[in-house]
This record gives structure tokens, sequence and C-alpha cells, in this order.
């Protein structure tokens, strides 16, 4: 038998791949864009410059930024029979679900579905970022029965999705605050999700089918829903009326998990989640409504504390989005709505220099050969 070199439990540990996206040093806590630190991009940029960033691998002067944006904004546009399929869906279909049925039904209406060359790729790249944002926002209100918003092509990318959402004009810290929390979810290197993008496009499938594979992945609770987790935790703390402390100590004495805490790459506090505490802090302040801040601050200190745990990006999206109006169960779309920028940056890199990703498995299992026991002999 050929020897296969052994791997940690979920390939922890293990380098999959060559990639020029997106940098982790986990044990210093840095999280970089093709080497610009995210505290500069947090502070700096925008949602639509860190997109070009991570599709193009530098950032844009002036007249480029101004061409991407524009490019971005043409591509709010979505074939009225995806919008007539998200009208069929049960009424209590998950967000994500539907978010993930949908975006593959895109593909029936894409010219360039089955070409996968560059350019091709980054057409698709561009429709992809700009049509989640709306299929979240259009699915809220079909839902809810209410009228579906038109895009404003005068927003920006942040700013139009928060209007699809509401139907309200956002205020400069709503904008300011979600265009941030935008480029902090942007990317993070060989995630789960990431890493099935890549698989699928490897198979030179197309890039609907690597996005909604990815979507797949953000689903589960152990990925993208974990910010879910901290919000149901705080809502639970508030119906009752109960000290955030003495709560999340009597979760911990029955062996209950706390959502938000730890990270399998960071062994130092998450750098995303450095911006996003000051974000829900000025966000409750701005608002009057500092209690989800509040009670967040309050466990964070108690687990770090008594567990040595850092907060993870999810403990502090939670509360910001909550005082942004969001609803729960829209908490891991919205997270879709930032990350195709890098799962599009990615199935790009992935097939302008393609392999089949095929690992092997260290058997464990009988020792070969093992005997075909005949039927009559079976036990």
């Amino acid at each position: 038998m050929t020897p296969v070199s052994s791997a940690g439990k979920g390939l922890e540990g293990v380098v999959a791949a060559n990639s020029g996206v997106c940098w982790i040093d986990g044990d210093a806590g840095v999280l970089s864009y093709r080497g610009i630190d995210i505290h500069e991009l947090a502070e700096q940029s925008t949602f639509e410059e860190t997109t070009f960033l991570l599709w193009n691998g530098f950032l844009p002067n002036e007249l480029a930024l101004r061409w991407f944006s524009s490019q971005l904004t043409l591509a709010r546009t979505l074939d009225q029979r995806i919008i007539d399929l998200l009208r069929t869906f049960p009424a209590d279909a998950s967000p994500m679900e539907a978010l993930r049925t949908a975006v593959s039904a895109l593909s029936f209406y894409d010219a360039d579905e089955s070409d996968n060359s560059h350019d091709a790729n980054v057409r698709k790249a561009f429709k992809l970022t700009a049509q989640i944002a709306m299929l979240v926002a259009i699915y809220d209100r079909i839902r809810k029965g209410r009228r579906i918003v038109p895009p404003d092509r005068s927003l920006g990318h942040s700013a139009n999705f928060l209007w699809m959402l509401t139907g309200k004009r956002p205020s400069e810290t709503a904008i300011k605050t979600m265009d941030m929390a935008m480029v902090l979810h942007a990317d993070h290197e060989l995630n789960a999700s990431t890493f099935a993008a890549r698989v699928i496009a490897a198979t030179l499938s197309d890039m609907h089918s690597a996005i909604t594979g990815a979507i797949g992945a953000m689903k589960g609770p152990l990925h993208g829903g974990a910010n879910e987790g901290v919000m149901r935790l705080l809502i639970a703390i508030d119906k009752e009326g109960a000290d955030p402390v003495a709560y999340v100590k009597r979760m911990l004495a029955a062996r209950q998990k706390i959502s938000g805490f730890g990270h399998r790459v960071y062994k130092t506090e998450d750098p995303r989640a450095t911006h996003l505490r000051q974000m829900s802090e000025q966000l409750g302040r701005d608002s009057g409504n500092p209690k989800w801040y509040e009670m967040s601050r309050a466990i964070e200190l108690y687990i770090n504390e008594e567990k040595k745990l850092n907060a993870n990006v999810d403990f502090y999206s939670a509360s910001t989005y909550a005082t942004l109006g969001i609803d729960v169960d829209l908490y891991t779309p919205v997270f879709v709505v930032s990350r195709i920028a890098g799962w599009a940056a990615h199935v790009i890199e992935q097939l302008d220099d393609n392999r089949l990703i095929r690992p092997r498995a260290e058997y464990i299992g009988p020792a070969y050969p093992a005997r075909y026991v005949p039927m009559a002999e079976r036990p």
C-alpha cells in the first residue's frame, strides 16, 4: 500500500493550497488581505475598495475604484423569475435555505455560467456580489409581506443593502458600521466555506456551484451560524431579566457551550473582534440602546477571566446587527453578503491555476486483507 502521511483531525495544521488572497498569523492575532493589515482596511477602506483588492491583488487608484464601483452598481439586477421563485418558498423556509437555493438558480440566467475563463469569472463575481445582497433583502421583505424595495444606484453597496432591507434611508453611522462589518467579514483564508468553494471550483464545475456549496458550509452553526447563537443567548438573558454573568455561570456549570469565544486559528484576540466591539459600543451609544453591548461586554470580561478565552468575530457582530435592527436569522445571510467577496477571489484564483483537489484519507478500518464472510457463516 502507498503510505499516506497523517493529518490532524479536521485537517488542523494542514496546508491545503497556495494562495495570495489572505494571510493569517494566529499566534500574533494578525489578519491581512493581500498583505494589508485588517486594522488599516477596517479604519480606512470601503467594501468596494477591499473587494477590488481581493480580486486584483492591489489597491485601486481613484479612476479604477470609480469604474469598479459602477460595475457593482450596474450588476444590481435580478431576473423576474428568480423573484418569482423566492415567492414559492415555504413560509417557514430559513433565509439561508432560500439564499442557497436562489444562488444556485441564478446560473440559469447567467450567459457566462459555463465559461470558466478569468474574464467570465470576474463578470460572474460582480453579479453574484450585487445579487446576493439583493436576494437577502428581497426574501426578507417577501416573507414579511412587505413591498420589495428597488435598488438605489446612488448608494454604495452597504448603504443600498440596508435601504433594500429596511425601506428606510440608513444613517451615516449605520452605513459606516455596516461597511466596516463587510470589510471585516470579506475573507478569512481557507475556512470551511472557502475550502468547499475551492474544492468545487477545482473540478471545473462553475462559480455558481462553488458559491452554492460555500453557502451550504456557511449555514452550519460551527461556521457562519455562531453569531445567531450569541444573539439568542443575549435575548434569553434579557427575557429572563437575569444578570448576564450569573446566567453564563449557570450555563458553564451545566456544561453548555457559550457561542462566540475561542477560534481554531487565533491564539490571541481575533483582530476583527477588536473593531466589532468598538462598533457595537458606538452604535449602542448613538442609538440610545446600549443594552446589547453592555450585556456582551460583561459576558466577555467574565469568560476571558474565567476561561481565558477571547471573543471572536461572531461575538460582537451579534450585538452590532441587533442594534442595526437586523433579525437574528439574517445574521448568517449578512455574513454571506460580505464573504462573497473573498469566495469569488478564491474561486478566481483557483481556476486561474487549477489542479483538482484530491486529498487522501488515513485509513483506520480493519486491516487489509479482511476476509469476505459468506452469508451462511455470518452471525
